[in-house]
């Protein structure tokens, strides 16, 4: 049973992981190519199974041939029910419909960039769907081209791959770079085949998509995690900011709690960044922390003591210096949990968080990111 005051700080993270949520916004992708070319298998190798999990999706016309499934940060906007190259013009107006609507939304309701699939297996790429890329290109959607399945071996990939490619870009399509992409999105132990293509897909996804949803791509993808790593670094130097600022005044420990909406809502930054569903991520918060009391001052103790030059818990203030250090610590910290949580890490038997290994792994880098800050100021 949880602990009221767990409680309280729990329903605190919570709130912040939301609005952090809303304020990253999600990112939208459609993606197009014929039936059983991999569509959903390259999905969940960058962006992972939660998308999957949603079934069929909501139908988003009224003919109810496309469907947007959503998860958190990520939406994804497939058809069904019909076939490209076969009913272009339908599917072309159901789009020039939906996109239509859209673009009076705000950015988060928009799609933003279309992925279209062709298996190199097939050995074949139609007018038809020339005609459907150069379509979705006219509407405004910047078009990313993937060869899917593709065989490789060494550096080398398989000539007829080489030869589809040629061929499409042959005829000049406006697609993202003007490159085909080459990805084979599961490996294969019966032959030894292994997964690639699928960073080079996922950088010119972001070159494609505006930049007001560049967070939302990061948070949703699941194989990037320098690009993770860049976006909590950011919120950590915003958050230290905002702590050196209300430290400049030295805060008195009995007031210490003021700190701790900004260290939320860091936190709570970095778990969206990471993908962290809100209750794994708030169930992590409370272990890491042990969070203690209804305004949060336990909090702050007791992390608090492992800054070098804070003074005791009871006498001592909190200076910029030391509001900042301790912010940062918080930060680093946090992002080692999250991160071995975003790899499916720290789980104990049974498949439950491992309180215990989470709450260690923070205290062992929240001790050595305030030594090591205390330092270098």
């Amino acid at each position: 049973m949880a602990k009221p005051t767990d409680a309280w700080f729990g329903q605190a993270f919570g709130k912040a992981w939301k609005d952090k949520a809303e304020e990253i916004g999600r990112f939208n992708l459609a993606i197009f190519g014929k039936t059983g070319v991999g569509k959903s298998t390259l999905v969940n190798a960058i962006f992972g199974e939660e998308i999957a999990a949603t079934g069929i999706g909501q139908p988003v016309t009224k003919a109810a041939h496309l469907y947007l499934h959503q998860s958190g940060t990520l939406g994804v906007l497939d058809t069904r029910g019909l076939e490209v190259g076969k009913d272009n013009a339908e599917l072309i107006t159901e789009l020039q419909d939906y996109l239509h609507g859209m673009r009076r939304r705000a950015l988060s309701e928009q799609v933003h960039v279309a992925w279209y699939c062709v298996r190199a297996g097939d050995r074949r790429f139609e007018p038809s769907e020339a005609e459907f890329v150069r379509a979705l290109h006219a509407m405004g959607l910047p078009v990313v081209m993937v060869l899917t399945q593709v065989a490789r071996s060494g550096d080398r990939v398989h000539p007829d791959a080489e030869a589809l490619a040629a061929h499409i870009a042959a005829m000049d399509l406006p697609i993202q770079d003007g490159l085909v992409h080459y990805t084979m999105a599961k490996a294969d132990e019966f032959t030894g085949q292994a997964a690639y293509g699928l960073q080079e897909l996922l950088d010119a996804t972001f070159r494609g998509a505006p930049t007001g949803v560049a967070h939302a791509i990061t948070a949703a993808q699941q194989i990037d995690f320098d690009r993770k790593h860049e976006r909590a670094e950011a919120a950590i130097k915003v958050a230290t900011g905002a702590a050196a600022a209300a430290g400049a005044s030295p805060i008195p420990f009995s007031d210490a709690a003021i700190l701790v909406p900004i260290q939320l809502g860091m936190m709570a930054s970095i778990a969206v960044t990471y993908g962290i569903s809100v209750e794994r991520s708030t169930a992590a918060s409370i272990a890491a922390t042990a969070a203690a009391t209804t305004a949060g001052r336990s909090v702050v103790g007791n992390l608090l003591k492992f800054v070098p030059g804070a003074g005791t818990a009871v006498a001592g203030t909190i200076n910029a210096t030391i509001a900042s250090t301790f912010t940062y610590a918080i930060g680093h910290a946090w992002v080692r949990v999250c991160e071995r949580l975003a790899r499916g890490e720290l789980r104990a038997v049974g498949g439950a968080l491992d309180s215990d290994k989470i709450h260690r792994l923070f205290m062992e880098e929240f001790k050595s990111q305030a030594k090591r800050r205390s330092k270098a100021l």
